[in-house]
């Protein structure tokens, strides 16, 4: 398997290794992978030194397979200020994810920090096993420091990951793309029903963030709600080690686990 979560095609064609399949089935993609590589194809859409993204939301269309990727990324709304960014991601000629960000000016004026808690310190013990119920693919090529709670025990969860490869070949990482792989993960971390009976698979993500991230480490303090007649909804935190940079959400879809 290649040390990469992407190996490059030529002409913005990607293919998938299986560092980025998710949980649920083997053929598919978590959300963090492409949601980080459609982060990455926006930053180099048209980049401005003097704009950061501050939101940025991706749509799964479809199950996103585990295999090769056609990337296409466009200015929507170009401004001196503000722009809305658009990429796509398509497999065998079908759009299977689709984002939207907005990069906007670099703030000048004096600084207000963030109300979010600071998170708890990075835990110096080894790294723990992922999940006895989850197991390889992303969440192994992710290294987990858990907090609070597990990946397998239910309810809130507070956890740090990193990671362990770089999403494309020989090239490090950028804040965003390490905010994005991770984000995906808070409905995985905070799940309150039973994985063998019941499937929670959020068809977006949405990330807000008011700086950009340093380090390699990231912070979710996750928590997932579901209403009887409604639908599921998980929120993190997302933080460094010096503090807050972000939220994210994800809308869950619940439904009974079918074998």
């Amino acid at each position: 398997m290649a040390d990469s979560f992407y190996v490059p095609l030529g002409e913005g064609s990607w293919r998938a290794t299986g560092h980025a399949a998710g949980p649920w089935d083997a053929r598919s993609q978590h959300g963090g992978p492409p949601s980080a590589l459609l982060g990455r194809a926006m930053q180099r859409c048209q980049p401005q030194a003097d704009m950061m993204i501050a939101r940025f939301t991706c749509e799964i269309l479809r199950p996103i397979p585990v295999g090769d990727l056609s990337v296409q990324t466009r200015v929507a709304r170009p401004g001196r200020r503000v722009e809305l960014l658009e990429a796509t991601a398509s497999a065998d000629g079908r759009e299977v994810a689709r984002a939207s960000a907005w990069r906007v000016l670099r703030a000048e004026g004096p600084a207000v920090p963030s109300r979010l808690p600071s998170p708890p310190g990075l835990p110096d013990a080894p790294t723990i096993g992922t999940s006895a119920v989850w197991g390889g693919g992303y969440l192994s090529a992710m290294e987990w420091r858990p907090v609070r709670g597990s990946f397998d025990a239910p309810g809130p969860a507070t956890a740090w990951g990193r990671m362990r490869y770089p999403l494309v070949p020989d090239e490090e990482p950028s804040p965003l793309e390490r905010v994005l792989i991770i984000a995906d993960t808070g409905s995985g971390i905070s799940w309150e029903l039973d994985k063998n009976r019941w499937l929670f698979i959020n068809p977006e993500l949405t990330v807000h963030v008011h700086r950009e991230a340093t380090g390699e480490w990231i912070c979710l303090d996750s928590s997932t709600a579901i209403a009887t007649g409604g639908a599921g909804l998980a929120t993190s935190a997302l933080s460094d080690q010096e503090g807050p940079v972000g939220v994210a959400a994800q809308s869950l879809l619940i439904t009974p686990h079918t074998v």
